[in-house]
C-alpha cells in the first residue's frame, strides 16, 4: 500500500477516502461516548478492540502514522474518520470527540494526551504514562485542575488476583512489609552497536510524524518501527517501563507508596542509545501504614532474571546463583506466562517480605501464596474472608473476558457511572517511580537521591534526564 495513495492530506482527516455526508452530520446520543484513537497498531489495536467492545462506544476517529495500521483499523470501523497526524484530528474534530485513547510509542504519550486534556477530553493512555518525569507531573496536574476522567492502561490492575493480594497485604497477612522483590526476564534492552547509515522509509510510514517531538534521526529498517522502540532511550522505557509497570502496580498500590527517596541501578555502562539488557534496580521508599520504617524494593529484569536471593527461596527449591538455567527467551515473555511448579519461581512476579512471613504473587491470574519459615501456609480462609468482605466474587481465568473490564471502567466513568482505579493521580506517581529507575541506569552503581517536593535529584548531573527538548515537527 502506498502512503500517497492512502492519504491526501491528514488535515482533512479523510486520507483519500470520501465519508458519507450522513455520517458527517450525524448527531450522537448523550448515552454514547464518541472516542478517538491515537495509535491503532499492535497494542493500539488491542486497545481499540477493547474500548469499542463497550456497547456505549462510537469510534469516530482513528489516527496512526502507518497507513497499514490505519487501513486495518478502518476496516473494523468504516464510519470513523482517519488521520495520520493527531494534531490535525483533534483540531478538526474537537467538538465531535468525547474521549481520547492514546496507544502510541512512549515518547508520544504525553504530547498527544496533553493536547487532548487541554481540550477538556478524558484520556485513556497506555502504560507507562509518560517518557519523562516532568510529563507525568504535568499530566497529573492538568487532570486534577480540569477534573478529567483518566485511566492508565494497566488492565491487570482490575483483575481478581491483584485486588485480592492488595487486600491481603493491607489486612496484615504477613505483618509490616520491609522488602519487595519483583522481576521479569523479558528483554526490552539493546546492547548491540549503534546503527549506521539510513534506509528508505517504507511508503506507508510517515517517519517525521513517528519521531514526533523526539530529535530527528535517520530511519533504519527493523530498528525502531514497528516493534523495537521500547529498547531505545529516545522512545521507550525498557523492560522496567513495559513489564515493570504491570508488576510494580500491585505492591505499589497495596503498600500505598509514593515516590522513592533513593534509586540505585546495577547494569552495564550507558551507551546513551539502548537500555541495558539486564538491570537490577534498588529503591528505598519512606514508611507507610503497611511497611516498616522504610521499604527496600529490588527489581530484576532481562534474560535469567531474577538473581537468586534468600528472600526468593521457595519450599523445596535449591539455591542457585540465578535463573539462567531456565532457558527463558526474554523476547517471548507475555501476559500468558505458565503456572510454575511448587518449588519454582514464576517467570514473572513479586515477593512481599514481611515480619510474619512472605507472600508470593505470580504474574498473572494466579492466587498469591504465603510462605512462613520455609513452608507454604494455607490461606484459603483468609482469601474467602476478604473476598466476601469486599465482594470480589469468584476468580475468572479468562483474559479475553477480564481484559476489557479495565477499559470499560474508563468508558463508564466518562458516562458518569463509577470511577476509574488507575487515574493519572495514581498512574503519574507509579510512572515517576519507574522512570527514576531508568534514569539511574545512566549512572550504574551510583545511588541517586530524589527530592519529591522539588522534583530534582541531589545529583545535578541526573536532572537533565527528567525532561526532554521537544522538536517542532
Amino acid at each position: 500500500m502506498n502512503k500517497r495513495d492512502f492519504i491526501k492530506k491528514s488535515s482533512v482527516g479523510a486520507l483519500g477516502i470520501m465519508l458519507a455526508p450522513s455520517f458527517l452530520k450525524a448527531g450522537f446520543p448523550q448515552n454514547k461516548l464518541r472516542t478517538a484513537h491515537i495509535g491503532v497498531g499492535n497494542m493500539g489495536m488491542e486497545d481499540l478492540k477493547a474500548i469499542s467492545s463497550h456497547a456505549s462506544v462510537d469510534v469516530v476517529a482513528l489516527c496512526d502514522v502507518d497507513a497499514i495500521n490505519l487501513s486495518a483499523a478502518h476496516k473494523m470501523h468504516p464510519g470513523a474518520r482517519i488521520f495520520f497526524d493527531y494534531r490535525a484530528m483533534l483540531e478538526e474534530m474537537g467538538d465531535e470527540i468525547d474521549a481520547v485513547v492514546v496507544s502510541t510509542p512512549d515518547h508520544t504519550h504525553a504530547p498527544a494526551s496533553l493536547m487532548a486534556m487541554n481540550m477538556n477530553k478524558p484520556v485513556y493512555c497506555q502504560k507507562p504514562l509518560t517518557h519523562y518525569v516532568s510529563e507525568s507531573r504535568e499530566m497529573k496536574k492538568v487532570a486534577a485542575e480540569k477534573g478529567l476522567v483518566t485511566q492508565m492502561g494497566i488492565q491487570v490492575h482490575s483483575f481478581y488476583d491483584y485486588k485480592l493480594a492488595t487486600l491481603l497485604i493491607q489486612s496484615g497477612i504477613i505483618g509490616k512489609v520491609h522488602t519487595v522483590h519483583a522481576w521479569s526476564p523479558k528483554n526490552w534492552g539493546y546492547d548491540g552497536p549503534l546503527p549506521e547509515g539510513e534506509d528508505t522509509v517504507p511508503t506507508q510510514l510517515d517517519w517525521n510524524l513517528w519521531l514526533g517531538t523526539s530529535k530527528e534521526r535517520p530511519y533504519k529498517e527493523g530498528m525502531y518501527h514497528p516493534g523495537n522502540w521500547r529498547k531505545l532511550m529516545d522512545y521507550g522505557c525498557g523492560t522496567l517501563g513495559d513489564m515493570g509497570v504491570h508488576i510494580f502496580d500491585t505492591p505499589y498500590n497495596a503498600l500505598q507508596l509514593d515516590v522513592p527517596r533513593t534509586i540505585t541501578t546495577e547494569c552495564r555502562p550507558s551507551n546513551g542509545f539502548g537500555f541495558p539488557e539486564n538491570n537490577t534496580v534498588t529503591y528505598e521508599f519512606p514508611e507507610t501504614p503497611y511497611t516498616g520504617k522504610s521499604l527496600k524494593w529490588v527489581w530484576y529484569d532481562g534474560p535469567g532474571a531474577p538473581e537468586m536471593h534468600e528472600d526468593l527461596m521457595l519450599p523445596g527449591m535449591e539455591m542457585k546463583k540465578d535463573n539462567a538455567s531456565k532457558k527463558t527467551d526474554g523476547n517471548s515473555i507475555s501476559l500468558d506466562a505458565g503456572v510454575a511448579g511448587e518449588n519454582e519461581l514464576p517467570e514473572q512476579g513479586a515477593m512481599f517480605v514481611g515480619t510474619k512471613g512472605r507472600l508470593l504473587l505470580p504474574h498473572f491470574m494466579q492466587l498469591p501464596k504465603k510462605i512462613v519459615r520455609g513452608k507454604y501456609v494455607d490461606i484459603s480462609k483468609e482469601i474467602a474472608k476478604v473476598s466476601e468482605e469486599h465482594n470480589l466474587g469468584e476468580p475468572i481465568r479468562n483474559y479475553g473476558t477480564e481484559g476489557p473490564k479495565h477499559y470499560h471502567q474508563f468508558v463508564d466513568a466518562c458516562l458518569g457511572k463509577g470511577e476509574t482505579t488507575a487515574p493519572f493521580d495514581y498512574a503519574a506517581r507509579l510512572t515517576e517511580t519507574i522512570l527514576l529507575g531508568t534514569i539511574a541506569g545512566r549512572f550504574p552503581g551510583e545511588t541517586l537521591h530524589w527530592d519529591a517536593e522539588t522534583a530534582q535529584f541531589q545529583e545535578e548531573k541526573a536532572n537533565k534526564y527528567l525532561s526532554g527538548d521537544y522538536r517542532d515537527f
